[in-house]
């Protein structure tokens, strides 16, 4: 065939194949047109999960008469106008393509209202971008569309819609991922004439708080942290949620950058690294987090449904966002817990974000160790020991405090030989004394670490590492980067590493497959946490049995010296690998377990 020019709805129903891939697609693009009309109220009415009918109506500015048929055509829109608008995008939308692609697999129909108006006008499409005849209406300031009969134009997309309830759950999921990022609009959501979500526009910020609750559990935001951090122009705002607080699955992470939901690469990567730490194996996060900066420094159009963005300074917001979440969760401390009515690790609603406080140092007798069972040479051993040695708190009667002044409270015995038992001002703590002496070994380990110059070890026979002539530049440039970590690596040729001093630590790993490793990671994220994730390992490892051991009984003081450990410690709320180190009861609990009161 000779080359010709497609009909209008064809290509309209092309792009419709990026657009709308199921009735959840067509909500977002309509709802996002709604936010940047300036909308307080929508309501979004679904009947047979979308397939049926998708109705949206909103108190936005409306759309004149006059631009109407615009608005139903193909890359016509009010929201840029030149390449440099595209450049630095603040609105949802600024393709102009969702109403055209979307009327040419449905019936629409568009009616809207300005302010100044007599009257409301409405128009019906069909992706022709044709013969469009604007109707009076009575509809209020705003704009309603109606979507009914998806796909009935194109039955062999239609056939691969879900069942009714998968559908309206996708609409559902999606409506609460918005709610969540626009709290200043009230949203009203139905199905099939019965209302499922109704919220009212959260102004405050208990509100807020009540409309995440809402939408995650209260449980989440009673087991979070707020954070409120800026640094460089980026700000980043939200909730995380405590180690403790984790899913087997990553359904409750939302993270939005300047108010549009995404999905990235480079943020989870940091995410991960923040709780590299803390995280118990297999399980993932929850956060519902904002990042703010300049529209100039993300590019929103790098994929077809806006769900990815490109950061122009990724290693920048990696380092940002890593930077903000690790000090965040660092800096909860046992003194600002809130009691819940389930026993589990508490923290408070705000993070200072101050700085880090140092640690105390008691002085007396040293706790028992056991043999240290790393399969490494004589002087990796005495390295670790002489680590242990500095960081492992040893424990002397401490100045007695009244409660009130202490969050842990005062220890009263040690239960099974395992469990501190410790009397606060408003009830009861319970301290597994392993799990929390080897947080405080760790994080004293790892300070100790980050601290002192790390001891490397010449290699008897230097490592010759082939790599590609990027990776060879890399880590030429980034030759300081490596010598700090305490590895000597230098380039002998264009494709060519050699590896002549390791640090000492790491001395019985693979340390050709991490230098690699590290070179990917810093080509891919522009940052590596490698080197450090491997030394933290072993550091973690001569914390653990470093640690007190179950079946030694502990004497109140050495108690009470670790409670007032914990209490200056970063993460103290869980050991090592993860799991809680105490749990909390109240007065008000202990008098429901005996119907004291009633």
């Amino acid at each position: 065939m000779r080359i010709h020019s497609l009909p209008t709805q064809l290509v309209n129903q092309i792009a419709a194949g990026e657009v709308v891939e199921r009735p959840a697609s067509v909500v977002k693009e309509l709802v996002e047109n709604c936010f940047d009309a300036g909308a307080t109220q929508i309501v979004i009415d679904i009947e047979q999960g979308g397939a049926r009918l998708i109705k949206i109506r909103d108190d936005g500015c409306g759309i004149d008469k006059e631009d109407l048929a615009l608005a139903l055509s193909r890359h016509a829109t009010s929201k840029i106008a030149t390449l440099k608008d595209l450049e630095q995008v603040a609105s949802m939308g600024f393709r102009g393509e969702a109403l055209a692609s979307t009327s040419s697999v449905a019936r629409l129909t568009l009616i809207s209202r300005v302010a100044d108006s007599d009257c409301a006008w409405r128009v019906n499409a069909d992706g022709s971008e044709q013969d469009f005849d604007p109707q009076p209406d009575p509809h209020p300031q705003g704009t309603t569309v109606e979507v009914r009969d998806l796909f009935y134009n194109t039955p062999a997309r239609r056939k691969f819609l879900k069942a009714e309830k998968t559908e309206f759950s996708h609409i559902e999921t999606l409506i609460k991922r918005m709610a969540l990022s626009r709290f200043d609009i009230g949203f009203t959501l139905t199905h099939n004439q019965k209302e499922v979500l109704k919220l009212k526009p959260a102004l405050t910020s208990n509100e807020q708080a009540q409309r995440v609750a809402g939408i995650c559990g209260s449980a989440f935001i009673e087991s979070s942290v707020s954070i409120d951090f800026a640094a460089s122009g980026l700000q980043l705002g939200g909730w995380v949620g405590l180690p403790t607080f984790s899913r087997s699955q990553q359904d409750m992470q939302f993270f939005y950058v300047n108010g549009r939901l995404i999905r990235d690469k480079l943020v989870a990567h940091a995410v991960k690294q923040a709780f590299q730490d803390v995280l118990f194996h297999g399980r993932h996060p929850v956060f519902v987090l904002y990042l703010t900066l300049d529209p100039t420094l993300v590019d929103v159009n790098a994929h077809p449904a806006k769900l990815e963005v490109r950061f122009r300074e990724g290693r920048l917001v990696h380092d940002f966002l890593f930077s903000a979440l690790h000090r965040s969760l660092a800096e909860v401390r046992p003194g600002q817990v809130q009691h819940l009515d389930s026993l589990q690790p508490l923290t408070a609603p705000e993070s200072s974000l101050a700085a880090q406080r140092p640690t105390q140092a008691y002085q007396s007798r040293p706790v028992q160790q056991t043999v240290l069972p790393l399969r490494v040479e004589e002087d990796i051993q005495a390295y670790a020991s002489l680590y242990l040695k500095i960081a492992s708190p040893s424990y002397a009667t401490p100045v007695q405090q009244p409660n009130e002044d202490r969050p842990l409270g005062n220890a009263i015995a040690h239960l099974h030989s395992i469990f501190i038992l410790a009397e606060t001002k408003t009830g009861i703590i319970l301290v597994d004394a392993h799990a929390a002496h080897e947080r405080v070994t760790y994080e004293r380990l790892k300070q100790q670490h980050q601290q002192g110059a790390v001891p490397s070890q010449p290699l008897l026979l230097p490592i010759k590492l082939r790599v590609s002539i990027q990776e060879a530049d890399l880590a030429e440039q980034e030759h300081a980067f490596f010598a700090e970590l305490g590895f000597e690596l230098n380039r002998s040729g264009p494709e060519t590493l050699v590896l002549r001093s390791i640090p000492v630590l790491l001395a019985d790993h693979d340390t050709e497959t991490l230098i690699r490793d590290v070179l990917a990671d810093i080509l891919e994220h522009g940052s590596s946490q490698r080197i450090q994730d491997q030394a933290n390992e072993i550091l973690a490892t001569v914390a653990c049995h470093g640690a007190v051991r179950a079946n030694r009984r502990l004497t109140i003081d050495e108690m009470n010296a670790l409670l007032r450990d914990m209490e200056q410690t970063d993460r103290a709320g869980q050991c090592n690998h993860g799991r809680p180190t105490w749990v909390a009861l109240s007065t008000q609990e202990l008098d429901k377990f005996f119907l004291r009161g009633q």
